[in-house]
């Protein structure tokens, strides 16, 4: 299960949102061995693109060598979704290579602000997607 705090899951699907027409992604990281989820690391999506999502080379690089630096290890690792449901596609699963984290995946399909946007969560180890619960909590 994937617990996290409403502040979180709002920044999430803000900046889902906010991306739109095009995916969003980032991680939000966490003390190292802890699986709470704490700090909020938006990223830019390099590959620009409504149907694909794919981290800056560099940007990257730079983001693991800041978590080893704090001791804090990629709890959550998010995109967006901008037409199909949130569910991780063969393209998600081939880049899944953190099996601690869990995959966020918020859709936006719906942009008339009317409709319901989707926030599910996955753990995916060794190409197996296994969809868990989310807990939304005030404070940890």
């Amino acid at each position: 299960m994937l617990t996290l705090t409403q502040a979180l899951y709002d920044q999430i699907v803000a900046h889902a949102r906010k991306d739109h027409p095009d995916e969003a992604c980032g991680m939000v990281a966490g003390p190292a061995g802890t699986g709470r989820p704490e700090r909020f690391i938006p990223m830019l999506n390099a590959a620009r693109s409504p149907t694909f999502y794919e981290f800056d080379s560099k940007d990257l690089l730079a983001l693991y060598r800041e978590l080893d630096d704090r001791d804090e290890e990629p709890v959550i690792v998010y995109h967006s979704h901008t037409a199909t449901e949130a569910y991780p596609s063969r393209t998600d699963v081939s880049y899944a290579g953190e099996p601690g984290a869990h995959y966020v995946l918020v859709s936006t399909a719906d942009t008339d602000g009317l409709g319901e946007f989707q926030f599910r969560s996955y753990r995916i180890v060794d190409g197996v997607i296994t969809e868990e619960e989310v807990q939304v909590v005030e404070a940890y």
